[in-house]
């Protein structure tokens, strides 16, 4: 009984309240094949120790920093994060589970996520952003949602720029809605191919990410421009947060709907999870929302106050109207976000965004001087494309038993991409773990 808080007499007597004779009595929905008989066959209990040798013995095999130098980005970023940040997280304020229903008993928790929502609105030049999604993919699945309730139209596109995964996510939100999506091709410089869109009508929405999943950074204000003539909404999504402390707001270039991943922003890659999932909009679309958001006010006797505002869920007054079923938020997530972002200010956002950008460059160049191709000619941020001789898959698997990920291989997402590689640099690389991979990877 040491993991059941019942006891068999708290059980008999519940099971007479609900008039059964036993517990199997509780399922008579469920077929007799799909039933378990007999115990389930498990390992032996572990002691604490021989557990926590078992995790240390499983955690051997990841290829993980810091015992590995890992040149990969692809939507997870590593990234050097404030003492301040994980200090002030595990502060008991901030450590709940409470949801904040009841303003007066929750203004701390409602202030902090009022001040992330400005804190993301600046970063990425729009109007209003919601209390936060729960991870990148998501965000922007609810996004081109979003364009389809408020254009009224039954077809998307997507630049094939967006990363793959994000893609699987949207087509699983959108397939069964019977709504109709298109796929924009990216062209020889690693960029959306937008003439595209002249042969395609009645689209809710177009959604480019920028720096795209080749980590090239597109022309949104020439993309915006084509997706406007075609008075459909511009999507712009992101999986590298950080990029908008040196390039130019998504917002001011013409973007109707910003969405994206903020891991980058103070969350450790622990291994995949958990995201943050960034939303922002213009405020002609802010009752469209999907999610939670965050207004400021006045109470009774004119002090300045917090609530949750426009809360059109499905789980209050709209029922099967709402604008989405979404009725939380990643909030220690953007809570994480909101004091990374103050801690490092606007200056020190811009100067950690142009040290990813150069050391990203600095390996570029190198790797190209060793007889590497970047196929490539758009600008990039941290992350490139290089194309490696037929024979380097051996060196990268060789580099791989020296604990150095060097890159992600493209061919599973991109068949026609075989022999390249998906580099990332950040400021926790030194230019001497530059050197070192570039000095490896020509042997």
């Amino acid at each position: 009984m040491r993991y059941l808080p019942h006891t068999p007499e708290e059980i008999t007597s519940m099971l007479e309240a609900a008039g059964m004779a036993s517990l199997e009595d509780l399922y008579p929905t469920v077929p007799e094949d799909c039933r378990r008989e007999g115990e389930p066959d498990l390992p032996e209990p572990l002691t604490e120790w021989e557990l926590t040798d078992l995790a240390n013995t499983l955690s051997a095999t990841m290829a993980s920093s810091p015992a590995y130098k890992v040149f990969l980005g692809a939507g997870s970023y590593e990234h050097y994060v404030p003492a301040a940040v994980p200090y002030l997280l595990g502060r008991s304020e901030f450590v709940t589970s409470y949801t904040p229903y009841q303003p007066e008993m929750s203004q701390g928790t409602l202030q902090a996520i009022y001040e992330y929502q400005t804190l993301v609105a600046r970063l990425l030049g729009m109007e209003v952003a919601n209390a936060s999604l729960y991870d990148g993919a998501s965000a922007l699945a609810e996004a081109l949602l979003m364009a389809v309730r408020i254009k009224k139209r039954n077809k998307v596109a997507l630049s094939q720029g967006i990363h793959p995964l994000y893609r699987r996510v949207v087509h699983t939100y959108l397939e069964p809605t019977g709504l109709e999506m298109v796929e924009l091709p990216y062209l020889e410089n690693g960029r959306t191919d937008h003439a595209m869109l002249e042969g395609i009508g009645d689209l809710a929405a177009v959604a480019v990410q920028s720096p795209n999943f080749f980590g090239c950074i597109e022309d949104l204000q020439a993309v915006a421009e084509k997706v406007h003539e075609h008075e459909a909404l511009f999507v712009t999504s992101f999986t590298e947060a950080l990029a908008y402390g040196l390039l130019k707001a998504p917002g001011r270039q013409g973007a109707d709907i910003v969405c994206g991943e903020g891991q980058s922003l103070g969350i450790s890659r622990s291994f995949g999870g958990p995201g943050l999932g960034i939303f922002a909009t213009r405020k002609a679309h802010m009752r469209s929302i999907p999610g939670r958001l965050v207004g400021q006010g006045v109470d009774v006797d004119g002090n300045r106050g917090f609530v949750l505002t426009l809360a059109t869920r499905e789980q209050h007054i709209r029922r099967e109207k709402a604008t989405s079923n979404i009725c939380t938020n990643q909030s220690l997530c953007a809570l994480t976000a909101a004091t990374y972002l103050a801690t490092l200010g606007g200056t020190g956002m811009g100067e950690l965004a142009r040290l990813n950008r150069d050391k990203a460059e600095y390996l570029k160049g190198e790797l190209v001087k060793a007889g590497f191709r970047a196929p490539f000619e758009s600008p990039t941020f941290n992350e490139f494309v290089l194309k490696g001789a037929p024979g380097f898959r051996e060196t990268y698997e060789c580099l791989l038993g020296q604990k150095t990920v060097a890159g992600l291989p493209l061919e599973p997402y991109y068949p026609e991409l075989a022999d390249h590689y998906l580099m990332c640099v950040t400021e926790t690389k030194t230019k001497e773990d530059l050197d070192h991979l570039v000095k490896e990877m020509k042997a």
